[in-house]
């Protein structure tokens, strides 16, 4: 992650910094890592991406993510996962802090869904098996 930043010019680097400790104390156990070139931050799935451009950073918080805070990034270009913060404008740091504490929900949820899930499948399986059969 620092080689990362490291690479940009001092006035991203600033930001992505500040950036990355936004997302780290919104997320304290998320792992960071390089994933597709990009800082990525996972904590039972990927909450977040981000990456420097020349005029903007970019964040991937994922679709749902957009829709859910659409009237907050109405004044940024976005699309269906990502959100295009400009380089000449403030970042918006709190707003930063709510789309990851939202990603950190949403992945939390869609885990205890799955493992709800697998277990329901494990115990129909169970409960399919003919009587004296032995694994």
């Amino acid at each position: 992650m620092a080689e990362y930043i490291a690479r940009q010019d001092r006035k991203t680097q600033a930001i992505l910094k500040k950036l990355r400790a936004t997302i780290m104390k919104a997320a304290p156990e998320a792992e960071e890592r390089i994933s597709y070139q990009m800082p990525a931050y996972f904590m039972k799935g990927v909450l977040v991406y981000f990456a420097a451009w020349e005029k903007h950073i970019g964040l991937y918080p994922g679709a749902r993510a957009i829709e859910v805070f659409a009237e907050d990034i109405a004044r940024y270009v976005h699309a269906k996962g990502s959100i295009q913060f400009p380089l000449d404008r403030p970042m918006p740091y709190g707003l930063v802090t709510r789309i990851v504490k939202y990603r950190v929900e949403e992945t939390g949820k869609k885990v205890k869904k799955a493992t709800g899930a697998k277990a329901a499948t494990k115990a129909k399986a169970g409960a399919r098996k003919p009587a004296g059969r032995t694994r």
